[in-house]
């Protein structure tokens, strides 16, 4: 039980901090009030969070808030947001760890596609001319952050690197909702998850759709392309929103998955909790992943084939270009010489620049083994043996 001076704050006093911070006041509909009731019920009685526990996801809460309110005042100064279509977006998905990173940020190489950047996850605005980003706002607190977080932790960038201009996860606008596995993937919330995986998911995804409108009201004609290992866990809720969605799964062997996304979530969460490493943390993410993997291998079969594509983790690092040539083959989409130049400079330079990968990670440091991973996985390695070459 963790001490009561270890809260990470009130619903009034996190919105209060929000709106002192932007100087606004719209929140919206209260319709993600309960979820961060019981989230903030969680931290305080299941997280065991240290005192920089505390004050880490109660930014990290104030800037959800925050982010809420800058949406609504983009809605409300840009009200013809909502006649932008999104037409056949691509959303990358698959176990964490999988190559779903790289592949996005290939496939947003193309001046046909764009992407959520980091930026304007958390400050959604009709994207303006790349050339105003470094003096707006809101890319210069994502910058600051960014700077912040490497400054604090020098490794992590080989483990995740980040830059505010840089297309991210959807997780981080899904947040708004209050409704995501982004907050049981970075701490021990089990009284939270139980509640989460009884929702509807499907407000949260009607609420992503109108993000995507508003960010893509000066670029209505290129595609979307999106990225999120949480998709596993409501593709019907997806396809509702976006029938026409086209969807790449990514796949890798789950023992070095579970490996890997341990060694990421224990560090990027270091020092935050008394009990949130090594097996607790093992047996969390254990359970998490293996249920979204079920959760969508069951849900895919009630969608058309031709909708979704598999991408192997050892094809992609073989030969990421030819990868990247064979979902367009498959999905229709014209891929010029020009651009499959670009996404061939793109690939090299991530394996030279800082943008380079540095990961070493062992299931053994989170009271795991290979054949309780694999056991737990049975389905998941029936269905795609390739994963095990």
């Amino acid at each position: 039980m963790t001490s009561t001076k270890h809260v990470v704050g009130t619903i009034d006093e996190l919105h209060d901090l929000a709106s002192g911070r932007t100087g606004l006041t719209d929140f919206g509909e209260d319709d993600y009030r309960d979820g961060l009731a019981v989230l903030l019920d969680s931290y305080a009685n299941d997280a065991a969070l240290t005192p920089k526990g505390v004050d880490w996801f109660r930014a990290m809460l104030v800037t959800v808030l925050e982010s809420r309110l800058y949406t609504r005042q983009s809605w409300q100064q840009h009200p013809e947001y909502a006649g932008v279509p999104i037409e056949r977006p691509v959303f990358v998905t698959g176990l964490p760890r999988t190559g779903t990173t790289a592949l996005h940020r290939l496939l947003c190489v193309d001046p046909a596609h764009q992407g959520l950047e980091h930026w304007l996850t958390e400050t959604p605005q009709p994207r303006p001319p790349r050339e105003t980003w470094p003096e707006n706002p809101g890319y210069q607190r994502m910058r600051t952050w960014v700077e912040a977080r490497y400054a604090g932790d020098p490794d992590f960038k080989g483990v995740h690197f980040m830059a505010p201009e840089m297309v991210e996860e959807c997780w981080r606008v899904e947040r708004q909702s209050m409704r995501s596995i982004a907050f049981p993937n970075t701490a021990h919330l089990p009284a939270y998850s139980q509640w989460l995986a009884s929702q509807d998911m499907l407000p949260v995804y009607r609420l992503h759709r109108r993000v995507l409108q508003v960010i893509g009201l000066n670029d209505i004609d290129r595609r979307w392309v999106l990225k999120h290992p949480g998709h596993l866990f409501a593709l019907d809720a997806l396809m509702a929103v976006y029938p026409d969605a086209l969807v790449i799964q990514t796949h890798r062997d789950p023992r070095t998955i579970i490996a890997s996304v341990c060694s990421l979530n224990q560090k990027a969460s270091e020092g935050n909790s008394e009990i949130y490493r090594g097996e607790v943390l093992g047996r969390d993410l254990l359970e998490l992943w293996a249920t979204g993997a079920k959760a969508f291998a069951e849900a895919r079969k009630r969608y058309d084939p031709a909708q979704f594509v598999d991408v192997y983790y050892d094809d992609f690092v073989t030969d990421a270009v030819g990868t990247v040539e064979s979902i367009y083959q498959a999905f229709g989409l014209v891929l010029d010489e020009a651009t499959r130049a670009a996404i061939a400079d793109s690939h090299g330079e991530s394996k030279t620049s800082e943008r380079r990968p540095v990961h070493r990670y062992r299931l053994g440091d989170f009271g795991l083994s290979e054949h309780e991973v694999a056991e737990r996985f049975a389905g998941y390695l029936s269905a795609h043996p390739a994963v095990l070459r």
